[in-house]
Formats: structure tokens, C-alpha cells, sequence
């Protein structure tokens, strides 16, 4: 990775930042910690690796995202308007009456979004779906999955797994956020997921742990050779990642406090944007 190409992409993560806080501050409250979690990998999926066209979202060779976390709509919000996909002010419309952002990410509502998600574990069967649809039609497009740590309790999580894994859907890239919280407390207290690479290999994937939010492990992960098996990247990151105060917080799946405090840490995220286009 060129050093030019690094801070892009870590200029384009700390505004896709910005933009869910900005999006969330709109309503008072949402997902907030997994959203932050993903902003890197959303960046360099939407900034250097996915084969999308923002004035054609429909194309049909295009690569596709499917955020199977649905919580974690805003930061796939903020990416999409950052990248052209429709107006930066409509994040500010967040799960408000008549708007096209709800809370979880809906294909029929939001341009860019290729798959509904939110009930958690089925956008891992839609995602593989999506992957041997374009092998069985030809297209030479791969499906990028997002799961969070706590919805990989789900069982269809490994149905789908084993699956994609007996299928042989090297097309599709499964990445785990494993952020360390779900909604209720550590993940690894509630139910512990043993080690999720050992875990994936078992079930027949290649699979690479990296620091979920470092742009540049993230680029050279997400494009690594592919084999003949399917590839799954755990993201070690961190719950809120870019906001110490929601790094912290033990309660910071969903949040809601006042647009002051709101304010204060689009304040912080600001000055680092600052500092790093200097």
C-alpha cells in the first residue's frame, strides 16, 4: 500500500465517522459502538476495493455488501454518501417518519443497500446466496459479508458457513467484527466463541486475523490471492472505536445522550480529520 493510498482511506474511515455520529446524533440514539467498530473496513471496501459505480448502484457486475449486523446501518449510511450514492444531509433523516435511512439497512429503501438485514444470522444464508447467484450467471463479482461477534451465536451462522465452505464460494469474503460486546455485555461471557480463525478453519474457510482498524492490514487481507476456498478476516477491533468516551462505556451497543455531548465528540473526530489532512 502506497502512503498515499493509507491516508486516504484513513481520512475516509475518520469521516465515515463523522458521518454516523452525525447520522445517529439526527435521532438522539442508535447502534453506535458497532457502527464505529466497522468504519475502517467499510472504508477500504468502498474506497479501494469494491467494484461499484455510485451512478449506476444496480449494475449487475457490481461487487456487493451485505452489513448482516443490520444495526449498523449508519456507518454503512455514511459510507454510501460519501461515496456518491445520494445526498450527505440525508443521514440526518435517521428512522425518522418517510425516510429511505431506518435504523437497519433495507435494499428497498436506500440506494447502495444490496441486501435487507437485521434480523441477526440471515444475511450469512442472503450473502451466500448472493455469491453462487453470480457464479451460476458467470459474473465475476465477489459478496462481502459483515457479522458481528455476538451474532455469530446465531446457528445459521455455520449453516451458512459449512455451506459456502462445501460449495467451494471463493467469490465471497466473510468478515467477522469481532469487537469484543454485544448488546448485553462481553461476548466471551455470554457465550463464549472460541478462536473464530481456528473456528472458520475448521469449517473449511481460509482465514486471517487482523487489526479490524488499521486501513492497511484491512487492504492487504481484503486483497490477498484468492484460493479455492472461501476467505473469512476476523476484524480484531474495538467497540466505538475513534470516540474514547464510547470506547469506554460498557453500554455502548446503542446509546442515547444529549446533542451536546453528541457535539462534543463530533468535535474530537473533527480535529483528528484536522490533523491528519494536514
Amino acid at each position: 500500500m502506497t502512503p498515499e493510498l493509507k491516508k486516504e482511506l484513513e481520512l475516509l474511515a475518520l469521516k465515515i465517522r463523522i458521518g454516523t455520529v452525525e447520522c445517529i446524533k439526527s435521532r438522539g440514539f442508535g447502534h453506535i459502538g458497532g457502527s464505529l467498530s466497522v468504519a475502517d473496513a467499510l472504508a477500504v471496501l468502498y474506497g479501494a476495493v469494491m467494484n461499484v459505480d455510485p451512478k449506476n448502484p444496480k449494475k449487475s457486475d457490481r461487487d456487493k455488501l451485505v452489513c448482516s449486523k443490520g444495526h449498523a446501518g449508519p456507518a454503512v449510511y455514511a459510507a454510501l454518501a460519501l461515496k456518491g450514492y445520494f445526498s450527505y444531509e440525508e443521514l440526518k433523516t435517521l428512522n425518522q417518519p418517510g425516510t429511505n435511512y431506518p435504523s437497519h439497512c433495507d435494499c428497498n429503501k436506500t440506494i447502495g443497500v444490496d441486501m435487507t438485514t437485521g434480523s441477526l444470522g440471515q444475511g450469512t444464508s442472503l450473502a451466500v446466496g448472493m455469491a453462487v447467484g453470480d457464479k451460476l450467471q458467470g459474473i465475476q463479482a465477489k459478496t462481502y459479508l459483515i457479522v458481528g461477534d455476538g451474532e455469530a451465536n446465531e446457528g445459521q451462522v455455520w449453516e451458512a458457513a459449512m455451506f459456502a465452505s462445501a460449495k467451494k464460494v471463493t467469490n465471497l469474503v466473510w468478515l467477522i467484527d469481532w469487537n469484543k460486546k454485544q448488546l448485553d455485555g462481553f461476548v466471551e461471557d455470554i457465550l463464549e466463541p472460541f478462536d473464530f480463525e481456528e473456528k472458520f478453519r475448521a469449517f473449511g474457510f481460509e482465514a486471517v486475523t487482523v487489526d479490524g482498524n488499521d486501513v492497511e492490514q484491512l487492504y492487504e487481507a481484503l486483497t490477498r490471492s484468492v484460493t479455492d476456498k472461501p476467505l473469512a478476516i476476523i476484524l480484531d477491533t474495538v467497540k466505538g472505536k475513534g470516540v474514547p468516551e464510547i470506547e469506554q462505556a460498557m453500554g455502548n451497543h446503542s446509546m442515547a445522550v444529549s446533542a451536546e455531548v453528541f457535539d462534543g465528540w463530533l468535535d474530537g473526530l473533527r480535529q483528528k480529520l484536522k490533523a491528519l489532512e494536514a
